[in-house]
Order: structure tokens, then sequence, then C-alpha cells
């Protein structure tokens, strides 16, 4: 039975507390902190060798597609009623408002050291202990806006212009790819620091703390973000019905980034799924 994603801001009362309830649930099996080890596996940037198939590269909007079918999977063990909400950061911009509430995700971290005080995924309330990280941070951070330095999410105006490119990605198919449709929402822009995190990215840097790095799994707003990330690719393949995911072919000898990124009919890891497997989700899922 195919079921629904909705937006976060309209969850019922019980629908976020049967939501929270399976994340809790699937940290307490100790099953949530796979999904952070799995996302900091693939957390390869254009810089380095090897296989890019999360970041940087044409199989980022699959892979995260998959990966976040896995963990609603998780949820659904739990509760099958559970669904992954999507957070419209064009839309609920307010640090206040859904989903920074005290009975979703909780608030902003404190000045000091950006730990989370609030809501459920609060360290001091014994449910949420960061296991799995980059540093030996025990509990979940943000700094959301970030206060020294302000940025700002984006906007309808910057994902209008994403969904109107026709192509899904291009060559050199990385971070510097200037045209498609892929890294336009990925958000590799040009130049450093702020100029250069746009769209996805920028959400990322935005929220801050652990959702500025490779285990940004470990905060819950990951999902949420992603949901809407998944929700824009489907929009751009309603509005551009003939176009398909790109490379169609394994690249050619010579080229720079042969066996560097995965075309459509290539297996995808750590599953065995291929991009073109996972271009229409409507037998699964569709969105409210």
């Amino acid at each position: 039975m195919v079921y629904t994603r909705k937006d976060v801001s309209t969850l019922t009362r019980s629908e976020r507390r049967r939501f929270v309830a399976a994340l809790l649930e699937v940290k307490r099996r100790g099953e949530y902190d796979e999904f952070v080890r799995v996302h900091l596996r693939y957390f390869v940037p254009d810089g380095e060798s090897g296989l890019r198939a999360a970041h940087m590269t044409p199989s980022f909007l699959p892979w995260h597609r998959r990966f976040l079918l896995d963990l609603e999977n998780a949820l659904r063990r739990v509760d099958d009623s559970v669904t992954v909400p999507y957070w419209d950061w064009t839309r609920d911009r307010n640090l206040r408002a859904v989903p920074w509430t005290d009975d979703l995700l909780g608030g902003n971290g404190r000045q000091s050291d950006r730990q989370v005080m609030s809501g459920p995924f609060a360290f001091r309330n014994g449910q949420w202990t960061i296991r799995v990280g980059v540093t030996e941070t025990e509990y979940l951070m943000r700094d959301l806006g970030r206060r020294r330095d302000p940025i700002a999410l984006p906007t309808t105006a910057d994902v209008d212009r994403a969904l109107k490119d026709p192509v899904y990605d291009t060559s050199p198919w990385n971070s510097t790819s200037a045209r498609g449709f892929r890294n336009k929402l990925e958000g590799w822009g040009q130049g450093g620091g702020s100029a250069s995190w746009l769209m996805h990215n920028r959400v990322h840097r935005w929220v801050g703390g652990h959702m500025a790095g490779g285990a940004s799994v470990n905060d819950p707003v990951f999902w949420m973000h992603h949901a809407f990330v998944d929700l824009l690719w489907s929009r751009w393949q309603r509005r551009h019905p003939k176009a398909r995911y790109l490379p169609a072919k394994r690249l050619p000898q010579g080229d720079a980034q042969r066996g560097r990124v995965i075309a459509r009919h290539q297996r995808m890891p750590p599953w065995d799924v291929t991009p073109d497997e996972l271009e229409d989700h409507s037998a699964i899922y569709r969105y409210g």
C-alpha cells in the first residue's frame, strides 16, 4: 500500500508523538547509529580517489532516496503508521517554529557549547547519546542560523532556479558541475565560504552543529531535510517528464571520472540497486 510523507508543519499531536517515539526506539535498538556509520563511510568528497556514491556525484539523489527508505522502514517496523515528514525550509524558517518545537526536534543549541537542551533529543533526557561521530561529543549540537556568521536558508526563488534546469547532471559529474539539476540542488557553488554553500548544503550549514559534517545523521532533522530534497527531485521529474538520470552509460576510457561515478544502470553501494530502479517512488510513497 502506498503511504504518504507529510509536511512536518501539518502533523497532528499524535503523529508528532508517534514519529518521535519510533525514532527513539530505533535509537534504543542500536539501529540508528548504523545509519550514522553508513553515511560517514560514504562521505567521500571529489578531492579524494575512489568511487563517490553519496555526495558530489550524480547518485547523490537516488543514494539518499534509498537511505531515507531504509530509515523509514526501520521506523515502520516499530510503528507502521509512521512516515518521514519533510521540512520545507523555504516556508518554515523561524527558529522557534516547527520543526524546532519541544514535542518534535527540540530547539537551538545553547550558546556556550551548542548543546541542545530542550526536546526529546536533548542529551540530558538520557535517550539520545551521540555514539558515532567525528568527535567524542556525546550530546547533540545545533547552531541554527549560525550566530557568529549568520546565513539564511534557501528561498523559493533558489528552488525555482534549480527546478528550471532541464538536464539532470553534466560533466565533470562532481562539485564543479555548473549545469544540471543535481548540483544546483546539492549546492556546491563557486568561491569559498558561505557563498559556496547553496540549497541542500546551505541548510546543513544553517542548522550547524552535527548537521555541518559527515555525522549529520545524528540530528533527526537530517531526515526531514532530505525528505524535502527528495520531494524537490520528484517535482523536477514532473516538470521535465522526458529527463532521466545521467550519465546513462558508464563513462568511457580516458574520462577522469570513469570508476568514480555511477551510471544509470550500475549498482549503487551499499545496496544491490541502481539509480534507474529508484527514479520512480510512486509505488512506495507519495508526498502530501
